[in-house]
């Protein structure tokens, strides 16, 4: 993963609980990094590493602290980083999701060593859409979860979010069942 996926963790735990703790996570991810560089490549290790000493520091579940990095992702790191690209989304929640697939082609541009997810749409019902989630990266589905919780905040859309398939009970991809 680039280096703004790992500093927007680090920059997650600085506001939510301290330099001090940010100290902490680094130590106990066993990581001898000082800072990360935006726009280069990154060993996916180390974000998992990361992401599984802020779940052990802080003493909260792994899910959750994917969860809460998918919201930060979208309300802070995208809001900040890629504001026109967000905004270009749609002007809504359902909207936005089903531009989703055309998403990561545009920040491709940006990083061209990016291995971005895959999304596609189905089901698209007035209040709810069924969102397929491909990536070669397994575990992040909590990740996706936050990112969706995260877009129906931007949008000021609360959301529900059921898990309908997924590749830990056997299917070949995750399906979210996104509803407003």
């Amino acid at each position: 993963m680039y280096g703004i996926v790992n500093k927007a963790i680090e920059d997650l735990v600085k506001s939510s609980f301290g330099e001090d703790r940010w100290e902490k996570v680094k130590e106990r991810s066993g990581l001898e990094v000082d800072f990360f560089i935006s726009n280069e490549p990154y060993d996916d290790d180390i974000t998992f590493k990361l992401a599984g000493a802020v779940s052990e520091e802080m003493d909260i579940s792994l899910d959750l602290v994917l969860q809460a990095f998918g919201e930060w992702w979208v309300l802070k790191t995208g809001k900040e980083k890629y504001g026109g690209l967000m905004e270009a989304g749609g002007n809504n929640l359902k909207e936005f999701l089903i531009n989703l697939p055309i998403f990561h082609n545009r920040i491709m541009l940006i990083y061209p060593k990016l291995t971005p997810p895959e999304f596609k749409v189905s089901h698209q019902e007035d209040k709810s859409i069924h969102l397929h989630y491909f990536s070669q990266r397994e575990g992040l589905q909590e990740f996706v979860r936050g990112l969706i919780n995260g877009l129906g905040k931007m949008y000021n859309t609360p959301v529900e979010i059921e898990l309908i398939e997924s590749r830990m009970a056997g299917d070949t991809h995750e399906v979210f069942k996104v509803s407003w």
